[in-house]
């Protein structure tokens, strides 16, 4: 069974445009000159991936009875100019948990192997990252 995701969007004026998807919002900074109070495409994507991990290690660590108390996750996008497009993307996840570093090894692999989005980005461009423990 495939499952389907629908989002809408439209130009509000030319500072900027909003996404709908249900009952949610999201600004977008579609300005040429940029906003500071909304994602640009570039960041839109990266954000994107981060709630994709953050949600696959809700979804595992049940299954796997890992100690989840707290996750970060840190991203960077490379981007070549011609032809415009995101090469390589590379992240770092924090997890705040008394697990051994085994057993966070085993939620990296989780978080990557089961992931829509980072499977698709993966396909796409180099996907880098690791995960360490909270200090």
């Amino acid at each position: 069974m495939m499952l389907r995701y629908s989002v809408s969007a439209k130009r509000l004026d030319d500072t900027g445009s909003e996404a709908t998807a249900g009952q949610a919002r999201i600004r977008l900074d579609t300005a040429l000159a940029g906003r500071p109070d909304a994602f640009n495409p570039a960041e839109l994507l990266l954000a994107s991936l981060a709630a994709c991990m953050i949600k696959g290690a809700e979804r595992v660590t049940p299954m796997i009875k890992f100690d989840l108390r707290g996750l970060e996750v840190s991203l960077s996008g490379h981007r070549q100019d011609s032809p415009p497009k995101m090469v390589a993307i590379s992240y770092e996840l924090v997890v705040d948990t008394p697990e051994t570093d085994e057993r966070i090894a085993l939620l990296h692999k989780n978080i990557r192997k089961y992931g829509t989005i980072s499977n698709t980005l993966d396909a796409a461009l180099e996907l880098s990252g690791t995960i360490r423990r909270k200090s």
